[in-house]
């Protein structure tokens, strides 16, 4: 069976940012693993896609989630986002980033794949988030950026 890798929207902007050489070319080679994996996005990620001002590079953005598969943002997962924010693990600011995480959590996704470095892919945040799953019956998950995959 397929790790499930749920990816957030800074996977696909990154894809398509050559303002970052670097973080370009390694997020072409994590792109290359899809056939390894199942990659799967959210409703979420296509809504922030579309606030994408330039019209080329939403489209293209557009274009990489039609080969993932797309879950909904449910009634669960918006409750166990919130859990977070009470929790202070997110900020009421930071609500999409605590959307996407629940999103992946509530599907049931192996890993979370992000590079977003200051509020998703770090060691303290993951803890504080798999603790509040531990407790309220829902699995642990990785989060990791794609060099790490």
């Amino acid at each position: 069976m397929k790790l499930r890798l749920y990816l957030d929207t800074s996977v696909m902007s990154a894809l398509l940012d050559d303002r970052h050489p670097d973080r370009m070319r390694e997020t072409e080679q994590f792109w290359e693993l899809a056939r390894e994996y199942e990659f799967t996005t959210s409703d979420l990620a296509k809504e922030e896609i579309l606030s994408t001002p330039d019209v080329e590079r939403r489209a293209r953005m557009l274009k990489l989630t039609e080969g993932l598969t797309i879950v909904t943002l449910d009634n669960e997962a918006r409750m166990l986002a919130d859990l977070y924010i009470d929790q202070d693990i997110f900020s009421p600011a930071l609500l999409n980033d605590a959307l996407h995480v629940a999103a992946a959590v509530v599907s049931r996704q192996d890993i979370l794949v992000s590079w977003n470095f200051r509020h998703l892919v770090n060691r303290r945040r993951r803890a504080l988030v798999n603790e509040v799953n531990i407790v309220h019956g829902y699995p642990t998950i990785e989060i990791v950026s794609p060099p790490e995959i």
